[in-house]
């Protein structure tokens, strides 16, 4: 999840498109729905109104991305290397993630420019589980998370990746993570800003540090807690 993006406004005539292909993917398949998610995605990314967030399928989310465009695993492509710090580096593929124990997680979705998606489902595998199935060795203290954009990074010390609220998400709202949405599979950090649920996640590396992620490096918080970052002082476990 990157920066507040700002851009030109979203004319009119091609709104009233989005609106009309929003119907369509409502009452129609999955190719209908992926072609408007693909397309939603590239006005919002354009749209400092919010305005696509309330159609169809946007489910409240506003879409930024430090990519040029959205890149795409089919299920059958899609891998996920488990290295570093490990006893046993592995690569999941989608159907092996499915084949693990899931967790279904219903929480708020918190961006850190402001906007907010309440009650929200997620499913995938814990990262608890995966750290486990690999070994992680001594020495270690900290996950790098590496996309398939082949740009967006994120981190998270191994005490923060070990809670039972951390996810490798392949569902959302019950339905499979699209494209534009960051799937076949996304990091999920629930107790955190939005920003650290890295899209498009290629691979989870264990290293004997923390390194800061993408936006990060720009002067976001490296420990992103909802409530606690940003000169907020809420309790993040509630």
């Amino acid at each position: 999840m990157a920066k507040d993006g700002r851009g030109a406004p979203v004319g009119r005539r091609v709104m009233l498109g989005v609106l009309g292909l929003g119907v369509l993917g409502a009452a129609t398949g999955s190719y209908v729905q992926n072609s408007y998610d693909n397309l939603l995605a590239q006005i919002s990314s354009r749209d400092p109104t919010g305005v696509t967030g309330l159609l169809p399928g946007g489910g409240g989310f506003r879409f930024y991305s430090v990519s040029e465009s959205i890149p795409h695993r089919s299920d059958q492509d899609y891998k996920l290397t488990v290295d570093g710090l490990v006893d046993r580096p592995g690569s999941y593929s989608l159907a092996d993630l499915h084949a693990m124990p899931s967790t279904r997680l219903v929480r708020d979705v918190q961006c850190v420019t402001g906007w907010r998606v309440p009650h929200y489902a997620w499913t995938g595998v814990k990262l608890s589980d995966l750290l486990d199935k690999a070994g992680v060795q001594p020495g270690a203290k900290a996950l790098r998370f590496t996309c398939f954009d082949g740009v967006y990074t994120e981190s998270l010390t191994l005490d923060q990746a070990r809670r039972p609220d951390m996810l490798a998400a392949y569902r959302m709202d019950d339905k499979p993570v699209t494209a534009a949405h960051g799937g076949p599979v996304r990091l999920y950090a629930a107790p955190m800003y939005f920003y650290k649920s890295a899209k498009w996640l290629s691979g989870i590396t264990v290293t004997d540090h923390v390194e800061p992620g993408y936006w990060e490096h720009y002067g976001y918080d490296v420990d992103a807690w909802v409530g606690k970052s940003n000169g907020r002082d809420d309790d993040p476990t509630s």
